[in-house]
């Protein structure tokens, strides 16, 4: 019988790394995987869209990364530095993530409810999953 592996849940990695690069660079944006209730004038949503199972130990799971800001500019510039840090995760310590490959550049979705800029763009990160407990 194949061994049982869990996979880390990919949005809660992906989040808790960008609040951490960001923090780390005096940003105390938020990020989350919801739109929060009291929205914020600048935030970051991170959403697993789909993506699979690689092999026996690796997810390769699809992310949607949105950024909103007050204004274009605004937005635009919290996107450049979030799809920097999204696309430098492999190596962090903090989840076995040793790969990452944009899958969807940057576009601008103005947001339905609010009317505010956002930016969006996917990325797909491999994760290591470890053995069942």
């Amino acid at each position: 019988m194949p061994e049982a592996i869990e996979f880390p849940d990919a949005a809660e990695v992906f989040t808790r790394y960008l609040r951490e690069q960001l923090a780390a660079r005096g940003d105390a944006v938020h990020v989350g995987t919801e739109v929060p209730a009291a929205r914020p004038h600048r935030f970051v949503r991170v959403q697993r869209i789909g993506g699979a199972r690689l092999d026996a130990v690796t997810d390769r799971p699809r992310l949607d990364v949105h950024c909103w800001g007050p204004d274009d500019g605004a937005a635009w510039d919290l996107t450049t530095v979030v799809r920097a840090l999204a696309l430098a995760v492999p190596g962090w310590r903090g989840a076995v993530a040793y790969d990452v490959a944009e899958v969807g550049g940057p576009n601008l979705l103005t947001d339905q409810a609010t009317s505010l800029p956002k930016y969006a763009f996917a990325v797909e990160v491999s994760l290591r999953g470890k053995t069942l407990a």
